[in-house]
């Protein structure tokens, strides 16, 4: 475990869901190989613009469509890149309990800080299974950040559940990416002296989340604005909200497009459109279409603007 980690305040902070490179290569899947270079200059490139971390192999990491050995590449990549100089959040998802905790025993010998957890994907799991799986992950030993996304798994981690997964030992976090910002209040009352942090999962609500007490970004448009991205942090967590809100509406536009089903597609166009590499996505995700590119281009170039005039 890196010293910043141990030193830096558990798993909070401005994590980054890391996008991930490829390039053209007609021998790996769907013609897309993994371009680990690229991959390890971009971790790197957001931990020395302000980010604290690097999540990879989540959703915007598109871990579902890699081969066993690509994720684990991934993830030794972000490890190796990011140094000491921030945290590496390792996602290790799964459709059971075996899987994830596989991933999660994976993540500890390759010298992960933490890793980020769904309930069992692919399956509406009721209470019991849910509590099941996180305590095989986090028997492993490495602080787990749970991960609710009733969006996509259709199971809903509600605070009074959450309540009950907090008192798993090794249960560090909660990535809360409902929607709902009345949760973060909520969770923090049910779960009070358990040390667990709430973390902020959706970027478009973020300084609201924030506000009401969340102690994390796990950020997918800091692919994009890394540098803004850690200044919004600092101000809404230092109770800074004039300036914080701010920073944050002219960027509300673009953020929105993290909770739409095409989010990895427009971040990477975002990247491209700040002179990053962002590149093509493997299946089941194909380009956007053109009224969606073209609106991305429009809320992008509205934030870019703003970042200009604000010059951060």
């Amino acid at each position: 475990m890196s010293e910043h980690a141990q030193t830096g305040g558990g798993l909070g902070g401005v994590v980054v869901a890391t996008a991930l490179p490829y390039r053209e290569d007609p021998s790996a899947p769907a013609g897309l190989a993994v371009d680990l270079d690229r991959y390890a200059e971009h971790c790197r490139w957001l931990v020395d613009n302000g980010c604290h971390g690097v999540g990879p192999n989540g959703s915007l990491g598109e871990y579902s469509s890699l081969t066993d050995a690509e994720r684990r590449a991934v993830a030794r990549t972000a490890v190796a890149a990011v140094g000491d100089a921030g945290k590496v959040v390792v996602g290790v998802h799964g459709v059971g309990s075996h899987q994830a905790r596989h991933w999660a025993e994976i993540a500890a010998e390759d010298g992960a800080d933490g890793v980020l957890c769904l309930p069992p994907t692919m399956y509406r799991a009721n209470k019991g299974e849910i509590l099941a799986h996180f305590t095989a992950v986090a028997s492993v030993g490495l602080p787990v950040m749970v991960y609710n996304n009733p969006i996509d798994t259709k199971v809903d981690l509600t605070p009074e559940l959450i309540a009950e997964i907090a008192q798993i030992d090794n249960v560090v976090a909660v990535k809360e990416f409902s929607g709902d910002v009345r949760r973060v209040l909520e969770i923090r009352e049910r779960t009070a002296g358990t040390g667990l942090d709430v973390i902020s999962g959706a970027d478009d609500v973020v300084l609201e989340s924030l506000l009401m007490g969340a102690t994390g970004w796990f950020a997918g448009f800091p692919n994009v604005f890394p540098a803004a991205s850690a200044r919004l942090f600092e101000l809404a967590t230092a109770g800074r909200a004039a300036e914080a809100r701010e920073l944050y509406e002219p960027l509300v536009a673009a953020f929105r497009w993290d909770s739409r089903t095409e989010f990895v597609q427009a971040i990477k166009l975002g990247m491209e459109q700040v002179g990053r590499y962002g590149g093509p996505c493997r299946p089941p995700r194909g380009p956007l279409t053109d009224a969606m590119r073209t609106q991305v281009e429009a809320d992008m170039a509205r934030a870019i603007a703003a970042l200009e005039r604000r010059d951060v």
